[in-house]
């Protein structure tokens, strides 16, 4: 099925203290998108200023609200624009701008309406493959982290998801449009997932590259990941009960 000739995307980028990375992220976004946004959660360095340079509309949050709460901020904007399809993405640098047409291509061609950039699914022989994954250089403990919290949604929703973490997606309009985030901390990848899946939603996966430096790994692993096996446990028992 050939894709609509004038369908129109939007990115949506949340960072924090990303002056290093924003700028080149937003000119490499530009080059697959129509619109890109920007949300500074709270940033003490020059994060915003430089996102909007580079050419990004910003939204600014004057305190840190989380990335669930960005996340939302940015999805809320998308959803009043006309855009057929939203993408998110970090503007840490782990994720590939120059994916997104792989990413958005389940939707523009009706075959889905939430796209997960996966970084343990496999290409498809005839799909160009994306640079190398490094998904063999992520750190152990939050290999086995994504594992469990992604075993525990898939058990939940009875159905397979490779990597329920990633929040390199795309999102069709008429998802966006039913979508109620509510989570501000790292829980809103799960939330989503359980209101799609909850409102009878077509998920795919789409192979993606990730990068690691040291800042990504700045969270305390422990907390971080309590904090999502009960983020699963409590949105399956708010939005499925």
């Amino acid at each position: 099925m050939a894709e609509p000739l004038k369908s129109k995307i939007i990115a949506v980028i949340p960072c924090l203290d990303e002056e290093q990375f924003i700028g080149d992220i937003v000119a490499r976004t530009k080059r697959h998108v129509d619109r890109v946004i920007v949300v500074d959660d709270g940033s003490s360095d020059n994060t915003a200023q430089v996102a909007k340079a580079a050419g990004a509309e910003v939204i600014r949050h004057k305190t840190r609200c989380g990335p669930g709460a960005a996340t939302r901020s940015g999805l809320e904007m998308a959803r009043t624009s006309d855009a057929d399809v939203t993408v998110t993405l970090d503007g840490d640098a782990q994720h590939n701008p120059d994916e997104i047409p792989r990413i958005v291509k389940p939707i523009l061609r009706k075959q889905a309406d939430l796209v997960i950039g996966s970084r343990f699914v496999k290409t498809r022989d005839k799909e160009p493959h994306p640079r190398p994954t490094h998904a063999s250089r992520m750190p152990r403990y939050r290999k086995l982290g994504i594992d469990i919290v992604t075993y525990l949604y898939n058990v939940g929703a009875r159905m397979k998801v490779s990597d329920s973490q990633s929040c390199f997606r795309a999102y069709s309009r008429r998802l966006l449009e039913a979508l109620n985030v509510t989570d501000d901390g790292f829980g809103f990848s799960i939330e989503i997932l359980v209101q799609a899946r909850k409102k009878g939603f077509i998920f795919a996966e789409s192979p993606i590259s990730c990068i690691y430096h040291s800042k990504s790994s700045s969270i305390h692993p422990v907390t971080h990941g309590i904090g999502l096996v009960l983020s699963v446990i409590r949105h399956r028992i708010r939005w499925c009960s």
